[in-house]
């Protein structure tokens, strides 16, 4: 009988996309019943900055069976309970976005609305002080959640930040240790079938061929396969997110490791700040349409928290995504699928994704066009509405100190967030559609925090007494207050569970 299976899986390129993408096939399919195998060139540098993780990523690391003290040790990684915005909204002000449950909801209907009504009476406290995502951040506090019942120390949710090139040797060693073939040589030639197009082999350097059934593209922004050999075309999404360029540099530490991300609005970009054990990494992201490479380099380095530890390294990007994340017998993973700047931390959150998502439609050699097109629709999907939640953050501003900023204030948006905007300023209503990325209280947090604020809030609100409302609040903040005072700090709780012992 013939074996229509997939056999032989090439994956395209190392870094973090390829060696996650090696670790979960290694995991979910078993090389004993489909050979993986990597190729890779150290001659070829990957992007590789400190990165900055959503909780989703725990998921990834149970699918792994991964022990988090020992991936957080050998990664010098620390806990990231939120993001801090600085100087979005304007100079001076800033926010957190912060993980999991915002205050508790009530008769049904949500925290955020009865905080908005004592709010506009003046008789609610910053938002912070009602997650306790929030207020540890403000505290420099950090645990794991605990079995507590009904207290907030039961759902702390929290992810990690973490060295990538360390993060990539960490899952190397998973791969290679459960069978995935590491071939290290640069491609130079992509060899397509004659009859359907369809990737046959590739070629290295040295003359060797690789041929495999299936190819998972992991090269980059150069896009191997997807763009290079397949011609896929891309999507550009300059308009709306006019960012094309990042400098990157690792500084010392001069304190304790906060346990959030930093993202500092300049004036014609954003600055990240992600703090690992060993090291802080930096990088400012910019539109060399509003400016020069020189001046967003010195803007970098004029705002570090100690001596720098490398060069800076440019990066150049155009934010967008292939039209086509699977097409034919090749599905591009990481940066060769598209690129978002990192504002929220998804980058590794998409790799995920794409990894789950491939493993619902894994193909046989058929490789049938009706799994493939609905593969590409629930991706597009996904990647439209992280686009948005993106844009609403240079949307949303009363920033009018530079050209940068009063073009992102006018632009034209997409008319979906446009009307996501609109409902929420008419009764604060915000509806998740489907299945996007974030939910209603990232929304929430980040619509508040850029200043958009509703004439009103859900009229059920009003069944209850506004005494009645704001001794809740209290409770609920009272409650908070407690847990974060009996919570270690971020640094405490590191020494005792994963401090890393060494540099790798």
């Amino acid at each position: 009988m013939h074996d229509n299976n997939i056999r032989r899986i090439a994956i395209v390129g190392g870094g973090t996309a390829g060696w996650m993408t090696a670790a979960a096939l290694s995991k979910l399919i078993k090389p004993d019943y489909c050979q993986i195998r990597l190729i890779e060139s150290e001659d070829i540098g990957t992007v590789g900055v400190g990165e900055a993780t959503i909780p989703q990523i725990q998921l990834f690391n149970k699918l792994l069976d991964l022990d988090e003290n020992e991936f957080v040790r050998k990664t010098q990684g620390t806990f990231k309970l939120g993001i801090q915005f600085v100087n979005w909204k304007k100079i001076g002000h800033k926010y957190i976005h912060a993980f999991g449950e915002v205050g508790k909801d009530m008769e049904g209907v949500q925290f955020y609305h009865y905080w908005l009504k004592m709010l506009a009476q003046g008789k609610a406290e910053e938002l912070d002080n009602y997650t306790i995502g929030g207020l540890a951040s403000d505290r420099g506090k950090f645990m794991r959640p605990i079995d507590a019942g009904n207290s907030p120390l039961s759902n702390i949710a929290y992810a990690f930040h973490f060295d990538a090139g360390l993060y990539a040797r960490f899952l190397r060693e998973y791969s290679e240790a459960r069978g995935v073939l590491r071939t290290e040589g640069k491609i130079v030639d992509t060899i397509l079938r004659a009859s359907d197009g369809f990737i046959e082999s590739v070629q290295l350097a040295s003359g060797e061929r690789v041929e495999a059934d299936f190819f998972i593209d992991c090269s980059g922004f150069r896009g191997l396969l997807i763009e290079q050999a397949l011609n896929t075309g891309y999507e550009d999404w300059a308009h709306w997110l006019p960012c094309d360029r990042a400098w990157a540099v690792p500084c010392e530490s001069v304190g304790e490791p906060t346990p959030y991300t930093r993202s500092t609005a300049h004036s014609a970009g954003w600055q990240w700040r992600i703090p690992l054990q060993h090291r802080i990494g930096n990088g400012h992201v910019f539109s060399s349409r509003f400016m020069s490479e020189d001046e967003a380099c010195s803007i970098l380095l004029n705002n570090l928290d100690g001596k720098p530890l490398a060069e800076p390294r440019l990066l150049k990007f155009v934010t967008g995504k292939r039209k086509k994340v699977w097409n034919k017998n090749c599905v591009a993973i990481g940066l060769a699928s598209g690129f978002m700047e990192p504002l929220e931390s998804t980058s590794l959150h998409l790799v995920q994704s794409t990894i789950a998502r491939l493993m619902s439609f894994f193909p046989n050699k058929s490789f049938d066009q009706e799994d493939i097109d609905e593969f590409n629709r629930q991706t597009s999907f996904e990647v439209e509405k992280i686009r948005d939640f993106l844009i609403l953050h240079y949307h949303a501003t009363e920033r009018n100190d530079s050209d940068f900023w009063n073009y992102c204030r006018t632009m034209s948006i997409p008319e979906d967030l446009t009307q996501k905007i609109e409902q929420f300023k008419k009764n604060g209503r915000i509806y998740r559609n489907n299945t996007e990325m974030f939910n209603e209280l990232s929304w929430f947090e980040v619509m508040h925090g850029q200043g958009i604020h509703p004439r009103a809030y859900h009229p059920l609100v009003d069944r209850m007494s506004n005494d009645e409302i704001a001794k809740r609040l209290e409770g609920i903040r009272g409650v908070i207050e407690k847990s974060v005072d009996y919570m270690p700090t971020h640094a405490e709780f590191i020494a005792e569970h994963c401090k890393a012992i060494k540099i790798y």
